[in-house]
C-alpha cells in the first residue's frame, strides 16, 4: 500500500532543499537525508493539506536493480513498514526524509533491508 498523500514529498525544489539542508545518516544499504520541513516550498503544488508532519520520499536507483518490478517491491516494502510503525514515529516533528538505496545485490534479502531501515530510523531520532 502506498503512503498517504500527506506523507509524500513532491517537486524538484523540495529535493534540492533536502540535498542542500539535510543531515545525512549512512548505513550499509541505504542513506537517509533528514531536513527540517519548509512548507512554503510545497505551496506551488496546491496541496490542500499543509501539515508539517513527517514527509517521506524513497529513491531506488537503477543500480540496485534494472527491473522496475524489483525497485517497486523494495519501495513498497519500506512504505508498508512505515505505515505499520507510524505510531512509533515522532509525527509531531516537522521533518522531511529522503531514503536513497545504495547499489548492490541485496534487494532479495528483505529482513536485512528492513533491519537497516529501522536502525537508521533510530539513529536519525525519527523513531524512539
Amino acid at each position: 500500500m502506498a503512503l498517504p498523500k500527506n506523507m509524500r514529498l513532491k517537486g524538484h525544489r523540495t529535493f534540492v532543499y533536502i540535498h542542500k539542508n539535510s543531515i545525512k545518516y549512512h548505513g550499509e544499504l541505504m542513506t537517509f537525508k533528514v531536513a527540517r520541513s519548509k512548507p512554503s516550498i510545497l505551496l506551488s503544488h496546491n496541496l490542500k493539506n499543509k501539515s508539517e508532519n513527517l514527509r517521506v520520499a524513497i529513491a531506488v536507483s537503477k543500480k540496485v536493480s534494472k527491473k522496475a518490478v524489483d525497485r517497486n517491491k523494495i519501495r513498497r516494502l519500506i512504505q508498508e513498514w512505515l505505515l505499520n510503525n507510524i505510531e512509533k514515529i515522532n509525527n509531531h516533528k516537522p521533518y522531511w526524509l529522503l531514503v536513497n538505496l545504495k547499489f548492490g545485490d541485496f534487494y532479495n534479502d528483505k529482513n536485512k533491508l528492513l533491519e537497516e531501515f529501522q536502525k537508521l530510523m533510530f539513529k536519525s531520532h525519527l523513531m524512539q
